[in-house]
């Protein structure tokens, strides 16, 4: 038996990246998985998983609106039955220096990574409440929380707020028997870090990554599938006395006193 046999599990931003890492990952545990993504290429990737033998289907929606997440939600447990496990992974990073950055950069940082975790935790916990089950899975980083790079103020701040608010939850979940922790990772390769790279030198992006990878104790970006076996682990009963903590999964890249990645 699989650990998330018969588990229907719920991934954000899972069209690509650490979230598509993560819904391949509990998916091969056994678990049924709802990919939800903004990005048309969230179906691609449902279809993926169902082509490799396992349980996955894919819904456009926009976590920013808590109507559409409410909707969707309801059609998931209406048509799965129930909701065991939340992995909120959508997120999103944009560089600026903090005197030229303009208001709608803070604001879209806070509308898709803590507004986005809100709406969909609000929409799922009530069948968790009602089962007297769940287990959530909140993406936080290192950064902000451990290690600070310019240019990452916006997203710094709200990716510390998901350690909050995971705390939080956790303390007022845990009379319901759901489980909240979140996961800080380093650098993944993943199309965020190859972002990054561009819009730290667009003339070579490749180079950032390198440099990244050079900095890394372990001398390598960590992979998708790997941040994902975190979650699968969080998001089974393997995990039953954990909640409101945060594990860091980074290659050892926050060992240093000092490093310098090169961006």
């Amino acid at each position: 038996m699989k650990k998330l046999d018969g588990k229907t599990a719920i991934v954000t931003g899972s069209a690509m990246g650490i979230g598509e890492g993560i819904a391949r990952v509990l998916a091969k545990h056994g678990a049924h998985v709802m990919l939800f993504d903004r990005d048309d290429k969230v179906f691609e990737s449902a279809k993926a998983i169902e082509t490799e033998g396992f349980q996955a289907a894919g819904f456009k929606v926009d976590v920013t609106n808590f109507d559409e997440v409410k909707n969707t939600v309801a059609e998931v447990h209406a048509r799965f039955g129930n909701i065991d496990v939340l992995v909120n992974n959508a997120g999103v990073i944009r560089l600026g220096n903090f005197p030229e950055m303009p208001n709608d950069t803070r604001d879209f940082h806070i509308q898709v990574n803590i507004n986005g975790v809100w709406n969909v935790s609000k929409a799922v916990i009530p069948y968790m409440i009602e089962k007297k089950y769940g287990k959530i899975v909140n993406m936080s980083s290192v950064t902000g929380y451990m290690v600070a790079d310019p240019g990452e103020v916006a997203y710094a701040t709200t990716k510390s707020a998901i350690i909050g608010f995971t705390r939080s939850l956790a303390a007022e979940m845990a009379e319901h028997q759901i489980n909240v922790n979140a996961i800080c990772p380093g650098y993944i390769y993943t199309p965020m870090a190859q972002q990054i790279g561009k819009e730290s030198n667009p003339d070579n992006p490749e180079s950032v990554i390198e440099g990244i990878a050079n900095a890394v104790p372990l001398k390598r970006l960590g992979k998708p599938e790997e941040v994902g076996e975190l979650a699968a682990f969080l998001a089974s009963d393997e995990s039953s006395y954990i909640t409101g903590t945060q594990v860091v999964i980074d290659g050892g890249s926050t060992l240093p006193e000092t490093t310098s990645v090169g961006v």
